[in-house]
Parts: structure tokens; C-alpha cells; sequence
């Protein structure tokens, strides 16, 4: 299996949005860390996919407490 930490994943957790939802139109790195756990403890898990991967990403940095790194570079400061 392909490691999910690639500079493209990280850029689109940070652009990407989410496509439905409570949460539809929020960039994926923003989406609340409960809601993401909801997703891994739910009996249909992630969607499945490049989306499915991406939220697990996003919700392994936000346990490592990473995610204000991804918080940065939507914002743009970092280049």
C-alpha cells in the first residue's frame, strides 16, 4: 500500500472539500477530529476512495497533532 503522506495529499487536505454531509463544503482538514473518529468506528467505515483516504489522513495528523501544519498552508504561509 502507497504511503498516504505525499506532498499532493497534503496539499488537497487543505483545498479539498467535503462533499456531503453535516459537514459538506468544508475543506477536509478542517472537519472536526470527532467526526472523522465517527467515520473509523462506523460499521461502513470511510467512503471509499481517494476521499476515504484523505479524511483518514486528516484524522491521523490530527492525533499526532500535526494538523495546524496543513492549517498553514491553506492559509498560506507556507511556500
Amino acid at each position: 500500500m502507497e504511503s498516504l503522506l505525499t506532498e499532493e495529499n497534503l496539499l488537497k487536505l487543505a483545498t479539498v472539500k467535503m462533499p456531503f454531509g453535516r459537514y459538506a463544503g468544508r475543506v477536509l482538514i478542517d472537519l472536526p477530529e470527532e467526526y472523522l473518529l465517527w467515520f473509523n468506528r462506523a460499521d461502513k467505515g470511510f467512503p471509499k476512495g481517494k476521499l476515504g483516504q484523505l479524511m483518514q489522513l486528516a484524522l491521523m495528523l490530527k492525533i499526532d497533532g500535526t494538523d495546524g501544519l496543513i492549517k498553514r498552508l491553506k492559509a498560506g504561509h507556507l511556500t
